[in-house]
């Protein structure tokens, strides 16, 4: 028997019908009866089901809310994501350079990964108090510059600052790895040639690193939908005045809390499409600037 082959036909499926239970039960069976309930007026009570057609798509679509949430949205997921992916390359590029107490920090930066989401609320929640955490002594000085429970702009930052710090772990290594598989000969043969270590990271470093920098941006972009969910729930709760109201949040609100399962549903549906669409972009668009032989 080869390495490539099972003894039994049936024996890889048996081995992966767990996970594969789990994603139906969790993922495939949920999205449907989000789309079927986007036809239908669901009762919040049970009792039935009416179909509607596209009542529900053109009532959510003509929410001046839905389109604030969504907009909001859009700049989290930019803004965020992109972020969450510049910093892990600065940390990895000076991971990599074994610059002075970089083995040790390779450790520490990996640690966040292993906190839950809604717990990193709580702590930068602490950490961006007003008046016990770090900018506590600004708003001694500058009374009010700093108030994330007043100031929405002021609790998004707060709010794109957690969901960053939370995303370095994964980013870091990943990005790190592909920076230690690059051939340290070309790194040489740069530096014998006058080139100084700007120019070594921005034209050698930099251009072979776009397969994981494009990888990581396209899950992080992905991911960022569905995890400023608990940061926002533990943080802001929507506010202060709905400038935090990410669009996830707005259908929890809606489904769980306005039982307005059909709305929260046709909500559900256009940003599960909004995410593919972006996520088929970033594919047939940038992964084109990619190139993956070295």
């Amino acid at each position: 028997m080869s390495n490539s082959q099972f003894r039994h036909r049936w024996l890889p499926l048996w081995l992966a019908a767990p996970q594969l239970l789990l994603v139906v039960l969790f993922f495939y069976i949920p999205i449907w009866l989000a789309f079927q309930w986007s036809f239908t007026l669901e009762r919040p009570f049970g009792g039935g089901s009416e179909f509607v057609g596209l009542q529900n798509y053109a009532r959510v679509m003509s929410d001046p809310e839905f389109w604030l949430a969504a907009k909001r949205t859009l700049i989290f997921m930019l803004v965020g994501s992109s972020l969450a992916v510049i910093v892990p390359l600065i940390l990895a590029i000076a991971a990599d350079r074994r610059i002075h107490l970089a083995y040790p920090a390779r450790n520490v930066l990996i640690w966040p990964k292993a906190i839950a989401g809604a717990s990193i609320g709580v702590i930068f929640m602490y950490i961006f108090n007003p008046f016990v955490g770090i900018f506590a002594p600004l708003n001694t000085i500058w009374p009010g510059i700093w108030q994330p429970g007043l100031d929405g702009t002021d609790a998004f930052i707060m709010l794109i600052a957690a969901h960053v710090w939370g995303g370095i772990p994964f980013n870091f290594v990943i990005l790190l790895a592909g920076l230690q598989a690059m051939p340290a000969n070309l790194h040489h043969s740069a530096a014998m040639d006058g080139a100084s270590a700007w120019r070594r990271i921005i034209d050698i470093q930099i251009p072979m690193l776009m397969p994981q920098i494009f990888l990581v941006f396209v899950l992080e972009f992905t991911e960022s939908v569905v995890s400023a969910f608990s940061l926002v729930d533990t943080m802001t709760q929507g506010g202060p005045g709905g400038a935090t109201k990410l669009l996830v949040y707005k259908i929890y609100i809606d489904g769980f809390q306005g039982f307005d399962l059909s709305g929260a549903a046709t909500q559900s549906t256009i940003l599960m499409v909004l995410v593919i669409l972006l996520a088929a972009f970033q594919f047939l668009i940038l992964e084109k600037k990619v190139k993956y032989d070295r």
